[in-house]
């Protein structure tokens, strides 16, 4: 949550909708930008990773 409210400038309760949105795989960006948040995320000891959404 920490890691989201920096990175995203957003506050606890976007933060958590964000997060949801993650763990249910329907969070999206550029792959740039999913790539700079999951090492964010893993520079903070949680595993993520950024892949690409099939269509």
């Amino acid at each position: 949550m920490r890691v989201l409210r920096a990175e995203l400038g957003i506050g606890l309760d976007g933060a958590r909708a964000v997060l949801e949105q993650i763990l249910a795989g329907q969070y999206a960006g550029t792959m740039p930008e999913m790539e700079l948040l999951a090492r964010k995320l893993r520079a903070s000891g949680i595993e993520a990773a950024a892949s690409r959404a099939v269509d």
